[in-house]
């Protein structure tokens, strides 16, 4: 089968290449799946270019561990293994699994979920990771209740936009943070209230929100602060654009500070399953992918 690998951490023009390699094989409890569309997200280039560091615990010290990049992945299962029970040869599949862009990949039952009827392969291949990230951030990091006022910095990107969305399905009142050329697609996604950071700092327009989640981090920690509520909660998910010490200052201080503020501070891990990806399956006809 055709296959992008790359054999070295470094810039993807430079490491990446696309050669012919065997097929996986699936095992027991493995699903085999022909991939139609592969969804990529900042996360991907972070695990190209093996930076910031950390992300190296996951992917392989010195060079990547898995050969073939990516993780999000829509197609059709064309094998299963004998203890499977919840997929057949045929199905239209969605998920989260190591090595998707590729012709083929295996992926554990829990990796996977039945692809929304009403979404496209490419549509659906766009959701898991960051709609994921967005729907444990919310749900289960700030708890989000309807009334709460809530604002998404970042929120024309591949979470954001999912968050934008999930927040509002809760009930929400919801501001977006996105730049000029993106405004109008931020309220398309039923934003109540858009800030365009060209023109405006939230950090400095003296309203409070009662979450605020933050994927981009370009702010100091004492401004996002400044703008949340005294008893609010930040979400941070990103942190990329620091590196070396700074970056570990950046990634720790919130944590470290949490606990002596009535503000919570929190960072939070994402870990993609079944069950969350059928929340996403059941809500997909409200939700709107946008593919980049």
């Amino acid at each position: 089968m055709k296959a992008i690998i790359q054999d070295e951490y470094g810039a993807p023009d430079e490491v990446l290449e696309l050669r012919e390699i065997d097929a996986p094989v699936v095992n027991d409890d493995q699903v085999l799946v022909r991939v139609h569309a592969a969804g990529l997200h900042a996360g991907d280039c972070f695990t190209v270019r093996g930076a910031p560091f950390p992300v190296r615990m996951v992917t392989g010290l010195l060079k990547p561990k898995y050969g073939v990049p990516g993780y999000d992945v829509a197609g059709r299962v064309e094998e299963v293994g004998c203890n499977v029970k919840r997929f057949q040869p045929g199905d239209e599949v969605f998920g989260a699994c190591t090595g998707t862009c590729a012709e083929y990949v295996c992926a554990t039952e829990d990796e996977l979920a039945h692809k929304p009827a009403k979404l496209t392969l490419e549509e659906a291949a766009v959701i898991p990771t960051s709609a994921l990230a967005a729907l444990h951030a919310l749900r289960d990091v700030g708890k989000v209740w309807s009334g709460q006022k809530v604002l998404i910095n970042g929120a024309s990107g591949g979470v954001g936009t999912f968050a934008v969305q999930i927040a509002r399905s809760f009930g929400a009142e919801v501001t977006g943070v996105c730049s000029t050329r993106n405004v109008d697609s931020v309220y398309s996604i039923g934003a109540d209230h858009v800030i365009d950071y060209t023109r405006d700092d939230f950090t400095q327009a003296g309203q409070h929100y009662d979450l605020i989640f933050d994927n981009v981090e370009n702010r100091a920690l004492t401004d996002c602060r400044r703008a949340l509520a005294p008893d609010g909660t930040l979400i941070l998910n990103s942190g990329s654009g620091a590196q070396g010490f700074r970056f570990l200052v950046r990634l720790l201080k919130p944590l470290v500070l949490s606990p002596f503020l009535r503000q919570n501070l929190r960072r939070y891990i994402s870990v993609p399953n079944h069950a969350d990806l059928v929340v996403l399956k059941e809500v997909s006809g409200t939700l709107i992918p946008r593919i980049f």
